[in-house]
């Protein structure tokens, strides 16, 4: 029988200018000393939750890997800011805020970090700026090194698609209900093939286009994005790091490329049988792969 600890949820408080904020977090196994260094799993979007990515999980019951997974501010289960103007949202907050939970934590001696799709993009950035002493491992899984590889490798693949799909991604959240449709249409090629789409996955999609919907992260966030790069500084990652992408994944290779090119301690592995989320489409060879890395020795 699993211990009371093995899978807690809790708040951690976050102040940001005088403000406090809860940060919602969901731990799979014991992080206690001697144990090994736990995961933080850093979720996509802008704007999801954390919820289509509970097959990571998994490590904490098969390879004793504790887990870290939380809703950044302003989605899922953490604080909704939705009156916050979108100068408020950055990526510096969001760094701030994993500071913030690994304080809480009290992991900042030894810790991994696995960032997915712009989760990736936030964890290297992280990484590049905040220089964590107590980083082990970082796992970059179905990520992009730039925005501009991010809208290339999309327009790309959505020209294969009908103009109803093509027009929904176009409009984005201009236009929620055609944006939901084409961006589902194009998840089940490009996104999770399994079919009809697991729970997991569609909970997190029910806090962008579902009753609890609130798109003031994505609101704010698409826009900054733009412009966006990583790849000038991927030199100064200087911890062991996998990148992972799938063979359909819309984070294709050229989006992948540089990270392996710069980074200087770096691992890239193309999981043939999937798209962008092969911890659901090749689950056991996912987390085998993973084990296996966080295994390595760091620096």
């Amino acid at each position: 029988m699993a211990s009371p600890d093995f899978d807690r949820e809790e708040f951690a408080p976050f102040t940001v200018n005088g403000e406090t904020y809860q940060t919602w977090y969901r731990v799979f196994g014991e992080i206690t000393a001697g144990c090994r260094p736990p995961l933080i799993v850093i979720h996509g979007g802008p704007g999801l939750s954390h919820d289509y990515l509970l097959p990571l999980s998994d490590l904490a019951a098969t390879a004793q890997v504790p887990v870290v997974f939380y809703d950044q501010l302003g989605n899922g289960r953490s604080a909704r800011l939705p009156d916050k103007p979108h100068t408020f949202w950055s990526m510096h907050l969001f760094m701030d805020e994993l500071d913030n939970l690994i304080a809480h934590l009290g992991i900042g001696e030894a810790f991994d970090i696995l960032g997915q799709s712009y989760g990736g993009m936030l964890g290297a950035q992280y990484v590049v700026e905040r220089q964590p002493e107590g980083l082990r491992h970082l796992i970059l899984s179905n990520s992009f090194a730039s925005m501009d590889l991010w809208n290339q490798s999309l327009a790309q693949l959505a020209q294969a698609f009908p103009q109803d799909v093509q027009e929904g991604l176009r409009l984005g959240i201009s236009d929620v209900q055609k944006y939901e449709y084409g961006l589902m249409k194009f998840y089940e090629v490009h996104g999770c093939t399994i079919q009809p789409f697991p729970a997991d996955f569609s909970r997190t999609f029910e806090y962008a286009f579902g009753d609890k919907r609130d798109l003031t992260v994505a609101a704010a966030m698409f826009p900054y994005l733009q412009g966006w790069t990583i790849i000038d500084r991927l030199h100064l990652i200087k911890v062991p790091t996998f990148v992972v992408n799938g063979r359909a994944d819309f984070a294709q290779d050229f989006a992948a490329q540089p990270f392996f090119d710069r980074i200087p301690k770096v691992k890239w592995l193309t999981f043939e049988n999937s798209s962008h989320m092969p911890f659901w489409e090749e689950r056991d060879r996912y987390m085998q792969e993973v084990k296996n890395f966080l295994e390595l020795t760091g620096p």
